[in-house]
């Protein structure tokens, strides 16, 4: 296995072939809806910084740390890229970070892309763009400002939930066609709850980057910008 700092980054040979060309079929039909869905998100103010979000993820994905044989633990980062540049371009962003540290630095297997694609870029993205939009309505509904601090324990949680998803989604591939002798049950357990503590790291670096943009220039956040009925005050 070979997990990431909130959802798994997986070597070759951890599921089987036809689980590993069925999910890379998953993420290309996946990826394709996001090249077309982001042209929605994007413009000439917004492009700049979803640059700047694939770079720091880049960055902060090549620290690694061992959790198990053959798994590593890094950020993952799709709730901090959603919220900033939106779930479609936030995946994308996400994907193409995968693709170069499979290609140019074998950092996860190369036949393992899709299921890394579907855990980090699919699922990891969407749990915890999900859960941002529902928590930040949630507090909407109670105030007509939004205080920063309120946006970054948004995010703080979107983080969690998105790096928990994520690991289990790698938890779904190894049941369907793990090829390592771990049982599931070990396999999930284990998981679960490294990638809940991996979360809080996830969740603190995703809330004060958010909360760091919020605080400089509100109107690029794509969480903020599609869900501008209340004020965001500091």
């Amino acid at each position: 296995m070979n997990v990431d700092y909130v959802a798994m980054h997986m070597s070759d040979g951890i599921v089987n072939a036809p689980i590993s060309l069925l999910f890379a079929g998953v993420a290309l039909v996946a990826l394709a809806v996001c090249v077309a869905k982001a042209r929605i998100e994007l413009d000439e103010r917004t492009v700049p910084l979803a640059g700047l979000v694939a770079a720091f993820i880049f960055a902060v994905q090549m620290v690694n740390f061992p959790i198990l044989p053959g798994v590593s633990g890094h950020l993952l980062g799709g709730a901090l890229a959603a919220i900033l540049v939106g779930p479609f371009t936030g995946a994308l962003c996400v994907a193409i970070v995968l693709i170069v540290q499979a290609l140019l630095f074998a950092d996860g297997g190369v036949t393992a892309l899709g299921t890394n694609i579907t855990n980090m870029s699919v699922i990891g993205v969407a749990a915890g763009y999900g859960t941002a939009v529902l928590l930040y309505r949630l507090v909407r509904r109670r105030r007509n400002d939004v205080p920063v601090p309120a946006v970054g324990a948004v995010a703080f949680v979107a983080a969690i939930i998105g790096t928990v998803c994520a690991a289990m989604g790698f938890v779904l591939e190894y049941a369907l066609g793990g090829a390592a002798t771990t049982s599931l049950g070990t396999v999930a357990a284990y998981m679960f709850g490294t990638h809940v503590l991996i979360g809080i790291g996830e969740g603190i670096i995703t809330a004060l980057t958010v909360m760091a943009v919020v605080r400089a220039r509100p109107d690029l956040v794509y969480l903020l910008r599609t869900n501008a009925r209340a004020e965001v005050t500091v």
